[in-house]
Order: structure tokens, then sequence, then C-alpha cells
């Protein structure tokens, strides 16, 4: 580190070497152990260092590189990355293979014991894999056959899994990053590698869940039954291609935290008008009930 105390820090980053030092030994880490990594932005810079225009407030887990693209597993590129000023560590999910030609499944349990407790109601046992400890629960890492086709979906664990997953074109926060909350992202066994993933878990994820909509009948999405939730509809209806599902998340939240009225059905009805899928809707809506603490 240069003696020189009047040189330039990064812009807007706070002075905190061990919280660098921290990321770039959980970097280091990760390609030491064959997972590609890449810098998001890190909650303790003023301004996020994400690729977007607009921050949507989820500091700490915004990409700062195309990550598809700009993954490494290059300790010495790792270095210098991580060198230059805080950033998160993160791992490019579609990018890792394993054993056999497997592919990486990262099950992201929004509360600790949540995928401990579906695994129960199944019948099944929940195995011993890689866990990172995250601010809320956990990642749990596994690897499932290339033949299969994975994404984000849920599949039939759609509304029994408090969390999500992710595979594929996807990425998630690794060790060593640090939650907007301060809380430390740890691996709870560093000597624990990935296994394979239960054939119980797979067969969830490739299946289509048979959704119930919560309705009686469709109402036209212009004329939603509360007032308060017109303009919430018409944010919606006006979504371009690329920018829908954003919207009705965003706007979603936006109706659990006020406790909009009958904004569900209507939310719905104008995603479907504006060309989402049924399905990706519903699970779009019903997560941001989920972010804010509400129920949908």
């Amino acid at each position: 580190m240069s003696g020189n105390t009047n040189a330039p820090a990064e812009a807007g980053a706070t002075r905190q070497p061990t919280t660098g030092s921290v990321a770039l030994d959980g970097a280091l880490w990760l390609v030491q152990h064959g997972f590609p990594v890449f810098p998001c932005d890190h909650p303790m810079l003023r301004r996020c260092a994400g690729l977007h225009k607009t921050c949507d407030g989820s500091r700490g887990k915004h990409p700062a590189v195309a990550f598809t693209k700009a993954w490494t597993l290059d300790e010495r590129k790792v270095r210098e990355t991580f060198a230059r000023g805080l950033r998160n560590p993160a791992v490019a999910v579609g990018a890792c293979s394993g054993p056999n030609g497997t592919r990486l499944l990262v099950v992201d349990s929004d509360r600790p014991g949540a995928i401990e407790d579906v695994a129960s109601a199944r019948g099944e046992q929940w195995p011993t894999t890689m866990r990172v400890r995250t601010a809320k629960g956990h990642h749990d890492y596994l690897w499932y056959p290339s033949a299969l086709q994975l994404g984000n979906g849920l599949g039939t664990l759609q509304g029994q899994f408090d969390g999500d997953v992710r595979a594929g074109n996807a990425y998630v926060i690794g060790p060593g990053a640090r939650h907007a909350s301060g809380v430390l992202y740890e691996l709870q066994d560093a000597e624990q590698p990935p296994v394979l993933a239960p054939s119980w878990l797979l067969d969830a994820l490739v299946t289509k869940p048979q959704f119930a909509v919560r309705r009686t009948h469709w109402r036209d999405a212009s004329r939603p039954a509360s007032s308060s939730a017109r303009g919430l509809v018409a944010f919606v209806l006006d979504s371009r291609p690329g920018q829908r599902n954003n919207r009705l998340f965003w706007a979603a939240c936006r109706a659990a935290e006020d406790g909009t009225e009958d904004a569900q059905d209507a939310l719905l009805s104008a995603a479907l008008q504006a060309g989402l899928d049924e399905r990706e809707a519903l699970a779009t809506i019903r997560s941001a009930y989920n972010r804010t603490g509400a129920t949908a």
C-alpha cells in the first residue's frame, strides 16, 4: 500500500482496506475452487458501480461488468480487479462446470431452513452441500446434469419455497461480499464442495406449475376496483418490450407497501394486456409482495 496519504481514492469509495481484502479473499477462494468470478457494486461506495442507468436501491448486487462475458478464473486478473476499489465478488453461474460436465445450480433461501422445510414436507432430507450464509438465509451450491434445461424458474416449488433458484444465464453474490445491511456473505464450511442436486428437487424445477388464479372473473385493467391502483395499472400498461417485467415488479412493490386493495388482480390483468405470460406475471407479483413482507 502506498505511503502517499494524499493519493486520491476511487471516486465514491470509503477507505476500508480490511473490507476490500475480505472481498478479494472471497474472490480468490472462488476462482481457486473453479467458480468464475466478476465484480459487483459494493454498498460502501457512495454511488452504485453497476452498469445499469438507474439503481433500484439493491446496493451491492448490481454487476459492474457484463458478467456473461467478463467473468474470470485468472487469479492475477482477480487481484487487479479487486485492487482498483471496493467491489463485491459474484459468481457467473452459467459459466461454472462441475464433475463430468455438470452445471451449477444455486438454491437461494430467503430465511434459514427454508429449503430444508420444503424437503421435509416432501418426505425428503436436504443434503449437506456447499453453503454461503447471506443476509437473510443462505445460498446452497449444487451440481445438476447438463442435459437438463434449468433457469431461474421454481417449477412446482412456486408458492412453496421461500426463496429462488439460479441456473443458466444467472449470477449470485459470493462469499466475501457485503450486503447493504452490513452482513458479510460467508462460507459455512470452506471444505464442503457442492454435491449433486437431489432428484426430487430437479423433478420439481423442470415440472411446470399449475397456477390457480385468484379471481372470479377478468377485470378491465384500465378500470381497477380501487381508484388508488389506477396509476400503477397505467404504469404497467404503458410498458414496452424489455421493461414490462421490471415495471410490473415495481408497481406490485408499491401496491404491497401501500396496501392497495384489489391491486393484485388489476396488475395481473394489466400485465397480460401488456403482453406478459400469465405464469411469469404471477411469479413477479408474488416476488414483489414477498420482498415487501406482504402476502400475495
